[in-house]
């Protein structure tokens, strides 16, 4: 595939209708970002670089203030349109994907939880009005990626509050408008007892530390920094973040991340079924030998989908029900669907380039899977699966075991 060049992306941005036309739906407008995000996803894995034409779409077609709610200048777009989103960015880029995901992750939590808060109002109103992209810093040196334990502790006065945290990853943060991270609450404060915190551009400074030369997902540039951020106390959550994980943070990085995966899954079924149809034509209608590993990727697809669509009704029945939410076995659940999708999407992207054999496993042909398989293989990684599985061990144990097909 050609390299998108700086003057083709205007191009094509320019050719299409601006998002504040009200008339333009927002699976449509998702369907150009995509369309910008695969003519550049090839460059933005070869080069390892931000992609830089799809986000600049995504904030010229509102993707990035989606989720903000109408009164504070936004479209007030539903968890089904984010996870949406996430699938057909994930079929086009899968670093565009989970940037998309990451930042949409964000927004969730300042939707939800920054409501009554004057100071995250504004930032809602800014995200709605300017399509600011925030970055997420979870992981430090110190823990392992255990974001539920923070080494790092925000000092906080009457009007001020400051934070200086080696964030072992930061995704695209220095393409970011904005950070959301977590920190212990005080000095003196347990690892485990949080706060959220927004800092926006102007509050921080980013010292690079590590680097990003990865296998996969090349574009989301997920370097790691030194943050040293001042800001007010008011950008401070009042909620304890504990409550902010539950409730949101993990159920929706989990929707979208899987939806993403289940893009790229898709995207690979969608090259397996055109290199066997091309096979199939020149052999007189004989399948190739490939033809029974792409129904293994087509069943596992199949199976993707359904589990992310059955905890996507499960969060949405629970949305704003706290209890629910809290709830060992939606806990265990949406934890385990991260596992669930993470390796299934693997196992679709394996199985597609099996069906393709060479010609999926070349870098130089329409049938190419390499990208898609070295991209997906993040996803065990990402909050790794063993991690999870150790962490959810006792909850599992504790949860009732349904007693109905839909219990």
């Amino acid at each position: 595939m050609a390299m998108m060049t700086d003057s083709t992306a205007r191009d094509l941005t320019s050719s299409t209708v601006p998002f504040r036309h009200a008339t333009v739906p927002l699976s449509q407008r998702v369907a150009q970002v995509a369309a910008i995000a695969a003519a550049e996803a090839d460059s933005v894995d070869r080069d390892s670089r931000f992609p830089r034409a799809a986000i600049h779409a995504a904030r010229e077609h509102g993707l990035l203030g989606a989720q903000i709610p109408a009164e504070f200048g936004g479209e007030s777009a539903t968890i089904h349109d984010v996870t949406e989103m996430c699938y057909a960015l994930g079929r086009a880029c899968a670093s565009t994907a989970m940037i998309v995901a990451m930042h949409q992750t964000k927004v969730a939590c300042l939707v939800r939880h920054g409501r009554g808060s004057a100071w995250h109002e504004r930032l809602m109103r800014r995200i709605a009005d300017e399509q600011l992209l925030l970055a997420s810093s979870t992981t430090e040196g110190n823990n392992g990626g255990n974001i539920r334990a923070s080494a790092a502790a925000i000092e906080v006065t009457a009007e001020a509050v400051s934070l200086v945290r080696d964030a072992t990853v930061i995704s695209y943060g220095a393409e970011a408008d904005g950070v959301m991270t977590i920190a212990r609450r005080a000095n003196d404060a347990a690892a485990s007892d949080q706060v959220l915190v927004v800092f926006t551009k102007e509050d921080y400074t980013l010292r690079p530390t590590l680097g990003w030369e990865t296998l996969g997902m090349r574009g989301t540039c997920s370097r790691g920094f030194e943050l040293k951020a001042n800001g007010v106390a008011a950008q401070v959550f009042a909620e304890p973040y504990d409550r902010i994980h539950a409730q949101t943070m993990t159920p929706v990085a989990h929707l979208s991340w899987s939806s993403a995966w289940a893009g790229i899954a898709a995207a690979s079924v969608e090259r397996a079924q055109a290199f066997i149809r091309k096979a199939a034509r020149g052999a007189g209608g004989q399948l190739p030998p490939g033809a029974a590993h792409y129904n293994a990727a087509k069943r596992s697809l199949i199976k993707l989908r359904a589990l992310i669509t059955a905890n996507l009704d499960a969060y949405t029945a629970a949305e704003f029900d706290e209890r629910a939410l809290g709830a060992l076995d939606f806990q265990s659940g949406i934890n385990l669907l991260k596992v669930e999708a993470s390796e299934l999407a693997v196992e679709t992207v394996m199985s597609a380039m099996r069906a393709c054999g060479l010609s999926g496993y070349r870098n130089d042909g329409d049938f190419t899977i390499g990208r898609h398989l070295r991209d997906v293989l993040s996803a065990p990684l990402m909050i790794n699966n063993d991690r999870i599985l150790a962490n959810i061990a006792t909850a599992s144990l504790m949860a009732a075991v349904p007693a109905t097909l839909r219990g």
